[in-house]
């Protein structure tokens, strides 16, 4: 009995929109594409809860008959490509003839479209890959898609979808790379009724200005290189914008958003040892390659490129990048007023003679309690002053016979004075002092030895005040001298309200000031002295990026972040006082053995161990 047979239409378009269409965002960037495609100079986008309930995208573009728009929702019907040979001479957006089939396979498709050299429009209905209807409709030139009740078909698809906030950050996520690869078109983005981004046809430098916000100006330089195998241009940011979290990176290829580990291996080479380890910058880098040289047939979300000479364009976008920064970076000549300015003389040497150093002469051995005699002849007199030996309680002439105790060494007195040290409470050490290179606290245990890590431990103890502060909103504010601006994506305007409302319960005082630009005005107090704008944002990026709403998760995320960041850091010198007081609050805290991501804090040295080391 044969057991093969051929899936029907409705099916294979559900399995294939399974690759396609994974989320609303899958639509837009669809939709919008075509749009592209179609030459559209103006393109809205409207969605009402994230895509779930609908889903509009508007163009002017050049339309379609009735006859293809009947056709445009087959499998594999597409008016880019014509033959195989043409999938490497790619110039559009779009080329598989699959985008309309699934999301037809898997929503209610409403669509009106009319060409210029038509009277009258088409409206066609198709629901699940079946045509409802089809008739003609008056309708402007272009095209307008209504999506609705996606994954109505397919439940378990539709359940499996994130929170809206989440899905709309990948709507606004899949829109903004679309429209910074093409600052000739407009573009607007509408939420529920509320416009979200208003983006007017410029240049690329204006419209990264218009979607980031003003302030990323100040961070970018700009790339520019052309040679026989690609051309590059763009912008990257400056190494003083660097940050852990919140940076902007894209790679476009021949007007085409990509991922590229590879690539982003190489503009980050050229940041070696311009910014601190596990730190990013932003970037927006434009390559044109001839489309014979790039392959973009590998997925069907076409994010995924492969190049003929991945390692040379490597080199060059390192080159390229480099060459940026240090032109940036060069010393800048300053054009001072010259009026009423000084006539200094400019001492101009002789050319055919040598300029030497002037002879400096001085007596090693002089010692000002001594009399003695120095090599230049001069006599160095003994003070006149009477009695002043008694001034130091013996013979002065002993100090230049005794060695120089080493920097950070305690005297015997203080050392014994130090060990007999008693904290109260249940302190089970105590601190010796501070060793290595200001990194490590030697502490005296009843089992010999305890090597505490200061930063970690001053990290422990910052997450517990910090987590206490977010429980009980007690945290104080330290004002600000002058506020500082900083500026989130659009992507983060459905999340944002409530971190930032956790943040002034640790302490920070913001205040918004719309279209994404909020004003710092005030810091946690004894966070002086750090760059408020890069804390704030790396904070919220922080807990955007794992995207989570349980209030004690995101207490966990904040508390932890913020403590990271003002532990106190590897290598300073502390105070016997802030050694002892450090040690205390450490095991005052639920967990004084770890910190709050899990590395060990402390370190033990029983005394059989210390013995085995010196038989």
């Amino acid at each position: 009995m044969d057991i093969i047979q051929l899936l029907p239409d409705s099916v294979a378009n559900q399995i294939a929109a399974g690759e396609v269409i994974q989320r609303p965002a899958s639509v837009i960037k669809e939709l919008v594409e075509n749009s592209v495609d179609a030459q559209a100079h103006n393109i809205h986008v409207s969605v009402v809860d994230a895509g779930r309930t609908s889903i509009q995208v508007i163009d002017d573009g050049i339309g379609m008959t009735d006859t293809d728009a009947r056709l445009s929702f087959e499998r594999h019907a597409t008016s880019k490509i014509r033959q195989a040979n043409d999938l490497f001479t790619l110039h559009t957006m779009g080329f598989r003839g699959e985008a309309l089939a699934s999301i037809a396979a898997v929503a209610q498709v409403t669509l009106k479209t009319r060409t210029k050299d038509d009277e009258i429009g088409t409206e066609i209905h198709i629901e699940g890959s079946r045509v409802i209807s089809q008739e003609p409709a008056a309708c402007p030139v272009g095209s307008n898609f209504n999506i609705e009740n996606l994954f109505f078909n397919i439940p378990a698809r539709r359940k499996f979808l994130k929170s809206n906030a989440t899905e709309m950050n990948n709507i606004i996520q899949a829109f903004e790379r679309i429209a910074l690869v093409y600052p000739d078109i407009s573009f607007t983005l509408h939420s529920n009724g509320m416009e979200m981004q208003h983006l007017k046809a410029t240049n690329t430098h204006q419209r990264i200005s218009d979607v980031f916000g003003k302030r990323i100006n100040q961070e970018l330089v700009p790339v520019e290189t052309e040679t026989t195998l690609c051309t590059i241009k763009g912008f990257v940011g400056t190494p003083q914008s660097a940050k852990k979290k919140g940076c902007h990176q894209y790679f476009f290829v021949n007007g085409r958003y990509m991922k590229h580990p590879y690539f982003h291996k190489a503009v980050m080479s050229a940041y070696d040892r311009l910014i601190p380890e596990g730190e990013q910058v932003s970037y927006f880098l434009y390559l044109t390659v001839e489309p014979e040289s790039i392959d973009v047939n590998i997925h069907p979300v076409k994010t995924e490129i492969k190049f003929d000479n991945e390692q040379a364009i490597w080199q060059i976008i390192m080159a390229t990048v480099r060459d940026a920064i240090g032109r940036y970076t060069g010393t800048q000549s300053l054009d001072f007023d010259q009026e009423d300015k000084p006539d200094i003389p400019v001492f101009f040497p002789d050319a055919n003679k040598d300029v030497k150093a002037p002879h400096i002469d001085f007596n090693p051995s002089y010692n000002p309690f001594k009399e003695t005699r120095g090599t230049s002849g001069n006599d160095y007199a003994r003070p006149s002053a009477k009695g002043w030996e008694q001034l130091y309680g013996g013979n002065i002439s002993d100090f230049s016979q005794k060695p120089a105790r080493p920097e950070g060494a305690l005297s015997q007195s203080a050392a014994t004075e130090r060990t007999a040290l008693q904290f109260t409470g249940n302190t089970p050490v105590t601190p010796l002092q501070q060793s290595y290179r200001g990194r490590y606290i030697v502490c005296e245990s009843s089992q010999g030895l305890a090597i505490v890590d200061q930063h970690r431990a001053s990290q422990r103890v910052l997450f517990e005040r910090y987590k206490r502060a977010l429980e009980q909103h007690d945290a104080h504010t330290q004002k600000v001298l002058f506020p500082e601006m900083v500026q989130f994506p659009m992507s983060y305007s459905e999340q944002l309200p409530s971190i930032l409302e956790e943040l002034q319960h640790l302490g920070f005082d913001i205040t918004d000031l719309g279209g994404g630009s909020y004003s710092i005005t005030g810091i946690p107090a004894g966070l002086g002295g750090m760059d408020a704008t890069k804390l704030v944002s790396e904070l919220v990026t922080e807990i955007i990026d794992k995207d989570t709403k349980a209030t004690e998760e995101v207490h966990t995320i904040l508390a932890m972040g913020l403590a990271k960041r003002a532990a106190t850091p590897v290598g300073e010198i502390m105070s016997p006082e802030d050694i002892e007081s450090l040690i205390r609050q450490l095991f005052e805290c639920s967990i004084h053995k770890y910190t709050p991501d899990g590395k060990i804090i402390i370190a033990e040295i029983t005394d059989e161990e210390l013995t085995k080391k010196f038989n």
